[in-house]
C-alpha cells in the first residue's frame, strides 16, 4: 500500500494533459536598439567582429534588431557576444530560442582563411551577492553547445532560410549570461528570445499544485500558521515539509526538525550546536557563536573557530633564520594556520610553507636580520572563522631576537671628547677568525638621550673607521652610545652602553657665548693655566713652609709624652679608638661626612697599609664595611686597573646617595685583591673637602667593591668642565689646597 501510494501521485501527473505557458525573460524582436557587449570591439580590433544591424521582410511584417559577423577572411578568429543579465525570477530552467542563418562556405571560394558553418552558444550563472568571477572572463563559461544551420545554410543560388534553435538550462543562481562564440563563419543572429514556463493550478490526490515553472513546485511564503492550517497547500517535496503517505496529507516540519532538500525525504532531527525553535524549518539555525559554512550541507553540525595554537615554541634561531613549531588547538575542525610577522619586512622574509595559510605545525622563516627581536603570532582558523564576531581571534605569540653574525662584540669603546653639542668616541675592532665571511664591512654607531628605551630618537652614523663623532646634540643632556659592526653575514651585535653628559654654554655679560665643556674654549683654558702656574708657585712655597713645620712639630712631639700628641693614640702597639660602626651622613647638600673623626686633635698619623701581614685587618681598621644588599648598580661610567667604575646609588636610613662604586674583577690573583683591600684603607685615612671620600667597602660577597663618594664632574683629567671664569678660579685653588693636604 505504501509503495503504490507513493508512485500514485506521479503516475497521475504524467497523465494529466496540463497546457503551459511562456514567461519572456528577454526577446529582441520587440527592442529598437541591442547594444550588447561584444569582444574585440573598436578601432584597434583584429577583426570587425559582432555588428548590429537591422533585419527586415516587410512583407512578412518584419523588422529586428540583429547581429551579424562574417570574418571568413582572417586567421584565428575568436568573436564574441554577450547577452545583458537575465535574472531568472522563480524559474528553474530557462529556454533560449534563437532564429539565425549561416552562409555556405563555397560563398567563398579561395577566399576564405578560416570558414566554418558552426557557432558555439555558451552561458554563465551569476549570483552578485557571491564571489565569482566577472561574466566578461570566457573561461567562467559553460558550453551548452555548437550549433549548425541544417537546412539552413544558403549560397547565392537559394533562399534565405532561417534556422529555429532552442536550448534550456537549469539555472539555480540569480540569473544568467549567455554567451555565443564565432570563430570564423558567417552568422546572422537574426532574433534571440529567453523565457521559462509555468503550468497552471492543479489538483491532484489532494495535493494542491500552485502555478510554477517546470520541474518543481511552487513552494507557500513561510507562514507556518498558515501552512499548519492548510497542510495540503504545499507539495510534499518542498523544504520544510514532509508527506504522510498514509493519509496523503503534507504535514509541517515540528520545531526541533528540519528538512532541506526537494523530495519526498522526511524531517529529521537538527544536527548538534543547532535549533529549529518553530515548525516548518528547512535549516536549523547555529547555537551562538558556533557557525556553520556556506559549503557545508545542512544537516552538518555546527562548530566554532578553532582556539589558539598551544605550546608554541622556538626550535631553531641564527642570524636570519628562526624555526617554530606548535601544537594543535583544543577545538578544532578542518584547522588551518596563519602566520604574523610585526617587523619582517615583505618581500625579504620567506616562510616555508607559505605564510598565507597552511596546515602543517610547524613553520621555518628567513631572510630575517641579526639581532633583532621580531613577534611571531600564529593563528587557527577554519571553515567558519570569517563569520564569528569576535573582533580579537585568539592566537599564539612568541618574541625572539635573532642572533649576532658577528661572534666577537666591539670592545673598548671610550669617549674622547665632550662639547656642548658634539661627543666623539673611539673603539677597537672585534677579533675576528681569517673566514672572507667575517670581514668587517662597515660600524654603525648609534646615539640617544637616556631613557630613551624604544630608540626612537636615536640617531646613527655608519662609517667603516673607528672613531664617529655626533654633533648637533642637546646641552647638559646625558647620550648613550653604543657601536656594532657588519660583516657578510649581517650585523653583530651592540657594545655595551655607555652614558656621557654634553657640556653648556653660557653668555659673560654682553659678550658672545663662551662653552664649558671638555675641549672648546681655546683660549678660557690658556688663562686657566697662566692661573695655574701662578698657584702653582705659590703652592710650592706653602708646601716647602708647611713641611718646615711640621718637621718641627713632630720633633717636639717626639719630646713630649704620647697623650700630649695631636695623632692617634698608641697603646702596647693598637690604636685605641672606638670606630667599629662609624656612621655615614647625608647631608642636605648631598656632601657626605668623613668615616673618621679626629681623636685626640684635629688631624692623625697616616699609616702605611703595607706594615700590616694582612690587608683585610687593614681594611677593618680604616674602612666600613656595607651590606651589598644596601647597593645597587646604575650603569658603567668607566674602567680601572682592577675592574669596573659604576655608578650607583647607597641605600641608608630610608635615604638614596650617589655614590661610585669600584668592582674587583672575578677571577682576580691574590695579589689584585690585596692592592685592591690596601687603596681602600689608604682613602679611608684622609678627611678632606678636595680629597674623595671612601663610604665604605664589601668584602664579605662578590664582587669585592669600594664605595666611594660620586664626583659628578668625572676625574681629574675633566675638571675643566665648570660654568664660569670665577668657577675656575676657585676649583684650580682647591686643586691646589688638595695638593697641599696630600703632601701632609
Amino acid at each position: 500500500m505504501g509503495l503504490i501510494s507513493r508512485i500514485l501521485p506521479f503516475l497521475a501527473i504524467a497523465a494529466t494533459n496540463v497546457s503551459s505557458e511562456q514567461v519572456i525573460l528577454l526577446d529582441t524582436t520587440g527592442e529598437a536598439s541591442l547594444e550588447w557587449t561584444r569582444f574585440p570591439y573598436g578601432p584597434q580590433a583584429s577583426t570587425p567582429g559582432w555588428v548590429e544591424e537591422s533585419f527586415t521582410n516587410f512583407q512578412k511584417g518584419i523588422n529586428w534588431r540583429s547581429y551579424v559577423v562574417c570574418d571568413v577572411a582572417y586567421n584565428n578568429v575568436n568573436n564574441w557576444l554577450w547577452t545583458p543579465f537575465i535574472d531568472r525570477g522563480v524559474a528553474n530552467r530557462i529556454y533560449i530560442e534563437i532564429k539565425f542563418t549561416i552562409r555556405d562556405c563555397s560563398l567563398f571560394p579561395g577566399n576564405a582563411l578560416s570558414c566554418k558553418e558552426t557557432f558555439s552558444l555558451l552561458y554563465y550563472e551569476f549570483d552578485a551577492a557571491t564571489r565569482e568571477p566577472p561574466p566578461w572572463e570566457t573561461d567562467s563559461y559553460k558550453l551548452i553547445g555548437r550549433i549548425a544551420a541544417g537546412d539552413g545554410r544558403f549560397n547565392a543560388n537559394s533562399e534565405v532560410n532561417i534556422n529555429v534553435e532552442v536550448k534550456s538550462i537549469p539555472v539555480t543562481k540569480k540569473g544568467v549570461y549567455f554567451a555565443f562564440r564565432d570563430q570564423g563563419a558567417c552568422i546572422s543572429l537574426l532574433a534571440i528570445k529567453v523565457y521559462y514556463i509555468t503550468c497552471p493550478e492543479v489538483t491532484i490526490n489532494l495535493l494542491h499544485h500552485l502555478p510554477g515553472s517546470h520541474h518543481k513546485f511552487r513552494p507557500l511564503p513561510s507562514d507556518p500558521d498558515r501552512e499548519r492550517s492548510h497542510p495540503h497547500r504545499a507539495s510534499y517535496g518542498e523544504a520544510g515539509f514532509e508527506p504522510d503517505f498514509e493519509k496523503q496529507t503534507c504535514n509541517v516540519c515540528p520545531p526541533g526538525k528540519f528538512k532541506s532538500e526537494v523530495g519526498d525525504n522526511l524531517c529529521q532531527p537538527c544536527p548538534e550546536h543547532s535549533k529549529a525553535p518553530n515548525s516548518g524549518f528547512s535549516e536549523c539555525t547555529c547555537d551562538n557563536d558556533y557557525y556553520r559554512a556556506p559549503s557545508d550541507p545542512k544537516n552538518m553540525s555546527c562548530t566554532q573557530p578553532p582556539s589558539a595554537p598551544q605550546n608554541l615554541s622556538l626550535n631553531f634561531v641564527d642570524q636570519s633564520t628562526v624555526m617554530l613549531s606548535w601544537t594543535p588547538p583544543d577545538r578544532l575542525g578542518d584547522t588551518v594556520y596563519r602566520i604574523k610577522c610585526d617587523a619582517c619586512t615583505a618581500g625579504i622574509v620567506q616562510y616555508t610553507p607559505n605564510a598565507e595559510i597552511f596546515n602543517d605545525t610547524k613553520v621555518t622563516i628567513t631572510g630575517l636580520n641579526a639581532v633583532t627581536a621580531y613577534r611571531f603570532q600564529v593563528f587557527a582558523e577554519n571553515g567558519v572563522s570569517h563569520l564569528s564576531t569576535r573582533t580579537n581571534p585568539e592566537y599564539a605569540d612568541l618574541t625572539v631576537t635573532t642572533e649576532a653574525s658577528i661572534v666577537s662584540s666591539i670592545t673598548n669603546v671610550r669617549i674622547t671628547s665632550v662639547k656642548s653639542s658634539e661627543i666623539t668616541l673611539i673603539w677597537e675592532a672585534p677579533v675576528v677568525d681569517g673566514d672572507v665571511e667575517n670581514e668587517i664591512e662597515t660600524y654603525e654607531v648609534r646615539c640617544f638621550p637616556r631613557g630613551d628605551m624604544d630608540y626612537s630618537n636615536s640617531s646613527s652614523i655608519l662609517t667603516k673607521d673607528l672613531t664617529a663623532t655626533f654633533t648637533g646634540l642637546m646641552q647638559r643632556t646625558e647620550y648613550g652610545l653604543q657601536v656594532r659592526a657588519k660583516s657578510k653575514r649581517g650585523w653583530g651585535a651592540y657594545s655595551p652602553v655607555i652614558f656621557k653628559t654634553t657640556g653648556q654654554v653660557f653668555k659673560t655679560g654682553n659678550k658672545e657665548l663662551s662653552y664649558v665643556g671638555d675641549d672648546d674654549g681655546f683660549r678660557l683654558q690658556l688663562v686657566a693655566g697662566g692661573i695655574v702656574a701662578i698657584v702653582v708657585v705659590i703652592a710650592a712655597a706653602i708646601v716647602l713652609t708647611v713641611v718646615f713645620l711640621k718637621s718641627r712639630s713632630n720633633d717636639e712631639c717626639n719630646k713630649k709624652q704620647p697623650s700630649d700628641c695631636d695623632t692617634l693614640e698608641y697603646r702596647n702597639g693598637e690604636v685605641h679608638h672606638n670606630l667599629d660602626n662609624p656612621p655615614i651622613v647625608a647631608t642636605h647638600t648631598n656632601v657626605t661626612t668623613p668615616l673618621f673623626t679626629g681623636i685626640g686633635g684635629s688631624s692623625r698619623t697616616y699609616i702605611d697599609p703595607h706594615t700590616y701581614e694582612d690587608p683585610n685587618q687593614a681594611v677593618r681598621e680604616f674602612a666600613r664595611e656595607i651590606d651589598a644588599g644596601c647597593i645597587t648598580i646604575e650603569a658603567i661610567i668607566g674602567g680601572g686597573e682592577f675592574g669596573d667604575v659604576c655608578k650607583g646609588k647607597l641605600k641608608m636610613n630610608g635615604i638614596d646617595i650617589d655614590v661610585a662604586i669600584k668592582t674587583l674583577k672575578a677571577g682576580s690573583l691574590e695579589k689584585s685583591r690585596n692592592d685592591f683591600l690596601t687603596e681602600a684603607s689608604i682613602m679611608g685615612q684622609f678627611e678632606h673637602p678636595n680629597v674623595i671620600f671612601l663610604q665604605g667597602v664589601v668584602t664579605k660577597s662578590n664582587p669585592v667593591m669600594i664605595i666611594t663618594e660620586y664626583m659628578e664632574n668625572g676625574s681629574l683629567e675633566g675638571g675643566d668642565q665648570i660654568e664660569s671664569s670665577h668657577d675656575h678660579h676657585r676649583i684650580y685653588g682647591e686643586w691646589v689646597f688638595g695638593y697641599v693636604f696630600k703632601g701632609e
